[in-house]
């Protein structure tokens, strides 16, 4: 199993260029797929399957989302119940309700949902609280359903605008996607389309991070400062030197890093999945910082890996913990839990001194694309250990 080595203590200088959104890209069942430099083909014209098996699913909870475009395209789907990071429950109940809404038969049998439906009939469905996969999986269905569908507090992430963009494209009716209240129209059928990832907001929030806590210098293009306005004021209210220019941002580390609260919201609220790279932050900063994380309840495994850095951190409750800023982290073995774990544990080792060894960094691959290369070109002396 893979780890990530890294030596402490290296300001990160210069640029970066920020990779698709791993949550507006995923992967399909039987399609034929070429991909040439950046780009990829995908032909769906003959898929005939039409079960998605634990082996693939348990790797990733995103791969629900096959789940409603296969009841709309095939009339069935068999797909088993999701695995993914170790950060709370997070149900698929609204994803079953929607669809059973939208007229489709759902039963679960020996860890697999199972869904039939001749055609998904519009509706109107209400989620009791914003879920983005929920969102995208009913949007998805409901674009080939009979009928209109209004689909009420909806989430309101980048990553879904993104989508109905790329529905439209297709030759779906959609309208609202970015705030609470999305209508569908449905059609008879879809068309291909030529599609562009948006930017990874979380991947050029995580390198923002680094370039603040190395008290660094880093130029971050190809990103979307519109999607990440709560990273930006965070970090500014934190001390660091922001400049912001069409599809690119500059993030200068200060010296003394300022103490900062952060409540994780949903979009456009500050992102949950930001949370740990700014505990790492706030470890360093002059003073107490408090975070309280209202979207998982389990999502302070982190904190036990950073106290082994020299992190102060004490945990209240499920949801809340008060970081007490401290001079300096120290390299340790650490296990990643989670990808976002992962990530804020690569941003520890690079503050720390002496050597960080990060274990269980399979995590980490599913969010980012070759991290350690981007940073080695930053300037950190990391390396990945086969």
């Amino acid at each position: 199993m893979d780890k990530i080595k890294i030596k402490g203590g290296n300001q990160l200088k210069g640029e970066v260029t920020i990779s698709g959104a791993k949550n507006a890209a995923l992967e399909d069942l039987g399609a034929k797929c070429k991909s040439k430099q950046e780009k990829i083909k995908i032909n769906c014209s003959k898929i005939n399957k039409t079960e998605a098996e634990y082996e693939l699913v348990r790797k990733m909870r995103a791969s629900i989302l096959v789940l409603g475009p296969l009841v709309a395209r095939f009339g069935k789907a068999k797909v088993s119940l999701p695995g993914g990071c170790a950060i709370g429950a997070r149900p698929v109940d609204m994803h079953l309700t929607g669809l059973e809404a939208l007229g489709a038969k759902i039963s679960i049998k020996h860890g697999y949902i199972e869904a039939q439906a001749n055609r998904l009939k519009g509706t109107e469905i209400y989620f009791d609280i914003p879920t983005v996969t929920g969102t995208e999986n009913l949007m998805m269905a409901a674009t080939l359903a009979k009928g209109t569908t209004i689909l009420k507090n909806s989430a309101r992430e980048p990553e879904i605008v993104a989508l109905s963009n790329a529905l439209k494209l297709m030759g779906a009716k959609i309208t609202g996607a970015g705030t609470s209240v999305i209508k569908i129209k449905g059609v008879n059928s879809l068309k291909p389309a030529k599609i562009s990832v948006i930017p990874d907001r979380i991947e050029a929030g995580t390198f923002m991070v680094a370039a603040a806590a190395t008290r660094g210098n880093i130029l971050i293009k190809g990103c979307e400062p519109e999607h990440m306005s709560g990273i930006i004021d965070k970090l500014k209210q934190m001390g660091s030197s922001i400049e912001i220019k069409k599809n690119q941002i500059r993030v200068k580390g200060k010296k003394t890093i300022k103490n900062i609260n952060i409540k994780t919201l949903p979009y456009p609220g500050f992102p949950t999945d930001m949370q740990a790279q700014f505990m790492v932050l706030m470890s360093l900063a002059k003073g107490n910082s408090m975070v309280n994380e209202t979207i998982f309840e389990n999502r302070f495994i982190h904190v036990n890996e950073l106290k082994r850095m020299g992190a102060d951190i004490s945990i209240s409750g499920p949801n809340n913990a008060l970081v007490r800023g401290v001079k300096t982290l120290t390299g340790a073995s650490v296990m990643a839990s989670d990808l976002r774990a992962s990530a804020s544990l690569v941003i520890a080792g690079l503050v720390a001194q002496g050597t960080t060894i990060i274990h269980r960094v399979y995590h980490i691959d599913r969010g980012y694309d070759s991290i350690e290369k981007k940073l080695s070109n930053l300037g950190a002396d990391i390396k990945r250990i086969k």
